[in-house]
């Protein structure tokens, strides 16, 4: 499974995959056209940011500055939390929020994922696996024909487990901590 899923990204393409909250469209991060292809799929404006996910502090620190106080955060955090940062760098620009040169990054807790994109040695974008303005699904079954007809390749785990959350989503701005979603 892994390896099919290197061969797909590393070729631009897209998959559908069993995330750390709930099912996911991915691609390479830094690739603009595999980028755009998600948001494509999902039927979704560019203007609106995706989230990305990492292995590993180490992996996060190489695409953006990471505060002191985001490192206590997800230290002592247990519930996924994605975090909005400033200013991200060799991550594909049609990824990060034009307005404010921000980017949603999740240091992903998730055995598939943390091996998929530790092998990948690149972050690889995460969006939930809807058609923009459609309920999220919380389960494969609930996942639009359209989506599963539209990826180059789907992840065969966890197919009949059920999501039960999303993931935090916060936004440090100098001192202050802005939660987004709880």
């Amino acid at each position: 499974m892994i390896n099919e899923c290197l061969k797909k990204i590393s070729e631009g393409g897209t998959i559908l995959y069993p995330t750390d909250t709930v099912w996911g469209l991915g691609c390479d991060a830094t690739n603009e056209e595999a980028v755009a292809e998600i948001y494509k799929i999902k039927n979704r404006e560019e203007s609106k940011s995706l989230i990305v996910l990492v292995d590993s502090l180490e992996m996060l620190q190489q695409h953006v500055l990471v505060p002191q106080k985001a490192i206590e955060i997800l230290e002592n955090t247990e519930k996924p939390t994605t975090i909005i940062y400033n200013n991200p760098k060799g991550i594909a620009q049609n990824i990060i929020n034009k307005e404010d040169n921000t980017l949603a990054i999740r240091i992903v807790k998730n055995e598939f994922c943390e091996s998929l994109i530790k092998a990948f040695g690149k972050p690889i974008v995460s969006t939930s696996a809807n058609v923009s303005g459609n309920p999220t699904p919380k389960s494969f079954s609930e996942i639009e024909k359209a989506i599963l007809d539209s990826v180059d390749y789907i992840v065969n785990l966890h197919q009949d487990k059920i999501a039960t959350k999303s993931s935090t989503i916060l936004k440090i701005d100098g001192e202050d901590i802005i939660v987004i979603r709880e």
